[in-house]
């Protein structure tokens, strides 16, 4: 069996108390932010409020413009329909070996361990993807992946990878290193900028006794969600040989100014993290109101090559599907 039990991991994790009080309903969200004059709000989407406290914190109070608030409080918009705006934007059903292993690249692979997440920004990509029942053997994926030499790169998506335990995480990482073919372990995660506490002791374990080379992305998209908490963890991670990269959503009325953008990318460089990409919106259904206009982007990116170093100006790009790679816009 894939799915061991280990006793050093049977206690319950710390972090798993701290994501129970997660925001899950808007009217306590607004009560805790003091905000006097709430906005018609989506009040059942099937895409649920999901919003860490730590976040939360972080939001200005009674600030319906909030660039973190945007992010997570369901809106009206969301049930408006607009031309191109599909609920699968980037056909990801295609490219399915199992029902959570996914091949869009050459030489790399991608296993949807679990549709759990620390957080539900409104646009996701994956909202509605056909998720199966959560399960911990993953020995179909394995199998397959063992079966084609091809393969350098796994990486761990989701939902989010570090909603699993360590107990199961240290399982699946330890059957992927003993498959000889594999060289790099990529794990696409927004957690910590929520609950940082998930790089506890044991998690820093795993990662330092994994084979692979580490890998990690993180998603973040506005300086207002880093802390010091965040980057202490992430020093943890550096000192155990891990690559650290994030990803950002370009997204209106979030971070679609020059300024916000060369804040964000300063101050991942300055402790060591190197912007990877800057995505256009993925046009996911009920996201509209997001989109930023590609001439826009092209723009701003225009400018952080003058003010930033090389290093630190992300490729803007846009996911499209079937295309070999991601599509560098610039």
């Amino acid at each position: 069996m894939l799915f061991c039990k280990y006793k050093k991991y049977q206690n319950m994790e710390n972090w798993r108390q701290i994501q129970k009080n997660n925001f899950r309903d808007w009217e306590t969200l607004f009560s805790f932010l003091k905000i006097k004059s709430p906005p018609p709000i989506f009040t059942s989407p099937s895409f649920p409020l999901n919003l860490p406290r730590r976040l939360a914190r972080k939001i200005e109070k009674n600030n319906l413009n909030d660039p973190l608030l945007r992010q997570f409080i369901p809106s009206q918009n969301e049930t408006k329909d607009c031309k191109g705006f599909i609920a699968d934007p980037l056909s990801e059903n295609s490219f399915q070996k199992t029902n959570r292993l996914l091949q869009k690249y050459q030489g790399r692979v991608l296993i949807l361990t679990t549709n759990a997440c620390a957080m539900h920004c409104r646009f996701c990509f994956r909202q509605n993807y056909p998720y199966q029942k959560p399960s911990f053997d993953f020995q179909a994926e394995l199998d397959i992946i063992k079966a084609d030499s091809t393969i350098q790169e796994v990486i761990l998506s989701g939902g989010d990878p570090l909603s699993l335990s360590n107990q199961v995480l240290s399982s699946l990482i330890a059957s992927l290193s003993q498959i000889s073919h594999l060289k790099l372990l990529r794990f696409h995660t927004r957690f910590p900028i929520g609950i940082p506490e998930r790089f506890d002791a044991s998690f820093l374990k795993i990662v330092a006794s994994c084979p692979l080379q580490v890998v990690f992305v993180f998603h973040i998209n506005h300086s207002k969600e880093l802390d010091e908490l965040f980057f202490e963890k992430v020093k943890a991670l550096q000192k155990r040989g891990v690559l650290l990269l994030t990803h950002t959503v370009l997204l209106k009325g979030v971070n679609d100014n020059v300024e916000t953008l060369k804040t964000l990318f300063l101050n991942v460089v300055q402790k060591g993290i190197v912007p990877y990409y800057l995505h256009q919106l993925d046009p996911v259904k009920g996201s509209f109101h997001f989109e930023v206009p590609l001439s826009k982007g092209l723009d701003l990116v225009k400018q952080l090559r003058k003010i930033l170093p090389g290093y630190a100006v992300p490729s803007y790009v846009r996911e499209t599907p079937y295309h070999p790679y991601k599509t560098p816009l610039i």
